[in-house]
């Protein structure tokens, strides 16, 4: 069965002069996975995205957006104060993650873990957040927000 998808495929991809082709599809739980002979480029997910949509056996309700590989990305937010603004409320993950949520140039950002939060020394009241989130192998999204400002409650903080 999976055959004929493969055939198929690899016909759509060369009607769009593509010299990637589609070696190996399966089903897990969370989706189809097709395994190609070179890295594909937007073009290509294009075209596989709108095969699979095309498909009579794929109920496309449940199509969710294909994507390339991710790995993760760490970065640093730096000169967060220790304690909000006017209280006495230490900043907490809880805080950081209502801080990124709000923020414009976190849009399309996943982060993977909970953030972690670290106290520069006993006497600072400066923080550090390490933040890891899912990237794309070119590492894109984490090139876009290296040395972006932005306001955390009337401080300007830098990653």
């Amino acid at each position: 069965m999976f055959s004929a998808y493969i055939t198929n495929l690899n016909r759509a991809l060369k009607n769009i002069k593509s010299e990637v082709m589609a070696n190996f599809v399966y089903s897990e739980q969370i989706g189809i996975v097709i395994i190609t002979n070179k890295v594909v480029f937007l073009l290509n997910l294009q075209t596989i995205e709108r095969y699979v949509k095309s498909s009579n056996n794929i109920d496309t309700e449940n199509v969710k957006v294909s994507c390339l590989p991710q790995s993760k990305s760490y970065l640093k937010i730096i000169d967060i104060s220790y304690l909000l603004k006017d209280t006495n409320t230490l900043i907490l993950t809880d805080v950081v993650k209502l801080i990124i949520k709000n923020n414009h140039i976190f849009n399309n950002i996943t982060v993977v873990s909970r953030p972690y939060i670290i106290k520069l020394s006993l006497k600072s009241d400066i923080v550090i957040i390490w933040l890891d989130i899912w990237d794309v192998q070119s590492s894109n999204n984490a090139r876009e927000l290296i040395n972006r400002c932005f306001n955390v409650r009337s401080h300007i903080a830098t990653i």
